[in-house]
């Protein structure tokens, strides 16, 4: 994975809306993808070709049309890199937290 790519990737809002898209209905053509983006076909190639280097997304051909699917690995792997680490030392001192709350309950 290449954590940058994938940061920058996700850096833009419209790329974000683009994953969205996916998200909600998985391999959609260009067309349909711009149905819901108030910008030009060429900037929406360029948004998605960001996200194809990236990895978000991966695209096939059936017949004339390309579709787009979203790849979630390089996700999970920026969450077990970069998110769940912090989350294990947050819900420590939750936990922490309230032990001693609850110990002076009694």
């Amino acid at each position: 994975m290449d954590a940058d790519k994938v940061f920058k990737a996700l850096g833009d809002p419209t790329r974000r809306k683009l994953l969205d898209l996916l998200c909600e209905r998985n391999g959609q053509t260009l067309g349909e993808l711009c149905e819901n983006l108030d910008m030009a076909r060429q900037s929406a190639t360029q948004h998605i070709e960001i996200l194809v280097a990236a990895n978000l997304v991966s695209t096939v051909r059936r017949g004339r049309e390309k579709l787009h699917f979203i790849n979630p690995v390089p996700l999970h792997e920026v969450y077990e890199r970069w998110v769940r680490k912090f989350e294990r030392q947050r819900l420590s001192l939750l936990h922490d937290l309230k032990r001693e709350l609850e110990g002076e309950q009694e």
